[in-house]
């Protein structure tokens, strides 16, 4: 497979497309145990935790010093049992986050 590299372009100017990754989302068993792992023993921050149903929620955390332009994270709850199998597992075993 050939790929064909090039700038990318936006309106037809000759600009380059900034991109940056925004948000990863990561499986979570409960939302609130989660929440504090991330939060009390590794320092994150809680952006954003908004109730979307009853059982959902919108759940954004990010390193302190990287919440205004770093990647963020998006907790998710796990609902069918391939999630659930993936939540210690996530990577198939590789590194995830460089802090």
């Amino acid at each position: 497979m050939q790929l064909n590299l090039k700038p990318a372009t936006r309106s037809g100017k000759n600009k380059t497309i900034q991109n940056i990754l925004g948000q990863i989302t990561l499986l979570v068993d409960e939302y609130d145990k989660a929440l504090s792992y991330y939060t009390e023993l590794l320092g994150f921050e809680l952006l954003e935790d908004t109730p979307m149903s009853p059982e959902k929620r919108w759940v954004v955390i990010a390193p302190k010093a990287s919440k205004e332009q770093g990647c963020k994270l998006l907790l998710a709850k796990a609902n069918t049992p391939d999630q659930k199998k993936a939540i210690e597992n996530q990577t198939g075993g590789r590194v995830f986050l460089f802090l």
